[in-house]
């Protein structure tokens, strides 16, 4: 089975369907035996670790204010991400002031704050130390459109992923079958064009990208790689395989796909991903059409 997939030039990152462009001071004082009591309590009673949590909550993001923390010259906290934003503070309106509260950091470091993706799942509790480097990688954080390019802002839990996808980006054709032909037309066309198709096996989707930049000066290359709309850990479950093949030649690349968690974006950059310059796809083209037959594989 084959589809065509028609491009179009890209003119800036697009996030399009189916064959479109890409495109101090210190801190007034606080007694040591409250510093004490407010130390411990964060380790044990998850009550008690959710009021200290609160102390910590930003007026104006209502994130939390992490270390290093500055105070208003009222002792009044704000995070450092809407401080730079603020001419005054939000909750006095007095001057901003670079005064170090030395003892509510010292607080911070005894208190477990729960992870930003709580909302969606995640029941983390960590150190501010460890926080952020969680966040980054923890997998109930929001999925993003996984469709190449930047201008859609859409993000969303997984179980939604695919409903994004067929209401906002119904250019997308999808094939049924773990070995499909993603055929990719007008390969010649100038410039920075994306390919894009969804091939559906074994209870799963899979996002199919061909995408052609200029990654080094004057030297325009295709990468073509699989990524699964699921997470990591489910993605461990396949394997997929690229083959490009005629004229008695064959080019294959055979990998575990992506999750759209990762996205293509670092595979693309390290190169992780079927990769082949333009003189290359013209030795398996036929007319400007590029065939790339696609096999999904339960490991």
């Amino acid at each position: 089975m084959s589809n065509k997939l028609n491009p179009k030039r890209r003119e800036g990152p697009i996030a399009t369907g189916t064959g479109t462009p890409s495109a101090g001071n210190t801190a007034a004082n606080t007694s040591s035996s409250s510093s004490s009591s407010l130390s411990s309590a964060g380790g044990g009673d998850g009550g008690m670790s959710a009021d200290l949590t609160s102390l910590f909550e930003c007026p104006v993001c209502f994130d939390y204010v992490l270390p290093p923390i500055l105070q208003c010259s009222s002792g009044h906290l704000v995070c450092v991400s809407c401080r730079s934003k603020l001419t005054c503070c939000p909750t006095c309106r007095g001057p901003l002031a670079n005064i170090r509260n030395l003892a509510m950091e010292k607080v911070a470091s005894n208190v477990k704050f729960p992870c930003k993706h709580s909302g969606y799942g995640c029941t983390a509790s960590l150190v501010y130390t460890e926080k952020t480097e969680h966040e980054e990688t923890c997998e109930c954080r929001p999925y993003l459109c996984p469709c190449p390019g930047a201008s859609c802002k859409w993000q969303g839990p997984l179980d939604l992923v695919m409903q994004h996808l067929m209401m906002s980006h119904k250019s997308i054709t999808t094939l049924q079958g773990e070995d499909i032909v993603f055929l990719a037309t007008d390969i010649n066309l100038p410039g920075a064009v994306d390919w894009v198709m969804m091939q559906s096996c074994f209870g799963h989707h899979f996002m199919l990208v061909l995408e052609k930049q200029e990654k080094y000066d004057g030297h325009q290359q295709f990468f073509a790689i699989v990524q699964l709309i699921g997470s990591r850990k489910e993605a461990e479950n396949f394997v997929y395989r690229l083959e490009l093949n005629g004229n008695r030649r064959r080019l294959t690349w055979e990998a575990m796909p992506r999750s759209i968690h990762e996205g293509v974006a670092s595979a693309i950059h390290n190169s992780d991903c079927l990769v082949f310059d333009t003189s290359i796809a013209q030795l398996f083209a036929d007319n400007g059409n590029l065939g790339i037959n696609v096999t999904i594989s339960i490991v």
